[in-house]
């Protein structure tokens, strides 16, 4: 089979197992100055099947967080799933070897905020899409309104053409409405300022709580421990990550339901 047969056959699988968007490159076009080399993950990738998927608007457009949050849990979910489905796929397809990253966990927690594989610049180096002004990957179909995640093999795959259009609408509306204010500088996400609002129930949230626990008298103790916070970190810890706000996403007018790529 030639390059672009095996892109398109692994394309056609990915999307029979409920992908929307499907992009290949190579691990030289791949740029990403703060996370590792994938040579490190993978020492004999060649390059990464980037695969996307979509979020619904309905989700995205309650103003309930636990409804956001389950469909991206649904969705994390599923890329979970079809990451070892097409790993295998290619292994046993191609005889080539494949590894995956999942969206957001697990982390170097050595390293921070630093992912493994930078999901957003893998996507842009794969032609699915190109950074607006939130920071994030604008889909020319689906906008903003799209997860990504990325399977590296010892296949040797061409980069699929770049998108040179500008997407973004510059309309500031994600600017605006950042109840953090994390992107008041343009071509930066103050990262923590983001999850102070977005994940109040995170690590951050914890240890806090943890702390007033620590030095609360017994009676206080058992109030804790009867405070809906304390339920929703509990919550938190045996779901994940758990967002409280999607204000970037929803916000951005470019892309709403859109068909398969």
């Amino acid at each position: 089979m030639t390059t672009e047969e095996i892109k398109e056959t692994i394309k056609e699988f990915a999307l029979g197992l409920g992908v929307d968007a499907v992009g290949f490159a190579s691990t030289g076009d791949y740029r990403s100055e703060r996370s590792p080399a994938i040579k490190d993950l993978l020492p004999n990738a060649q390059s990464m099947v980037v695969l996307g998927y979509r979020e619904p608007d309905g989700a995205l457009n309650s103003p309930i967080a636990r409804i956001s949050m389950a469909a991206r849990l649904a969705v994390m979910d599923l890329a979970k799933r079809n990451n070892l489905i097409i790993a295998k796929f290619i292994e046993n397809q191609f005889a080539a070897e494949a590894a995956f990253v999942l969206v957001s966990y697990p982390m170097d927690s050595q390293k921070g905020l630093v992912a493994d594989v930078s999901l957003r610049h893998a996507a842009v180096a794969a032609g699915l899409g190109v950074f607006g002004r939130h920071n994030l990957v604008i889909h020319p179909v689906f906008g903003t309104r799209i997860l990504f995640t990325a399977i590296l093999t010892s296949l040797q795959l061409s980069s699929d053409p770049s998108i040179q259009e500008e997407l973004c609408l510059q309309c500031n509306l994600c600017v605006e409405e950042c109840p953090a204010g994390a992107l008041d500088k343009e071509g930066f996400t103050d990262v923590m300022k983001c999850l102070a609002v977005s994940q109040p129930y995170g690590v951050g949230g914890l240890i806090r709580y943890a702390g007033k626990f620590l030095g609360a008298a017994p009676d206080e103790k058992k109030q804790l421990l009867r405070d809906p916070l304390f339920q929703s970190l509990y919550q938190a810890s045996y779901i994940g990550q758990q967002y409280e706000c999607f204000k970037c996403e929803a916000v951005c007018p470019i892309g709403r339901s859109g068909k398969k790529q």
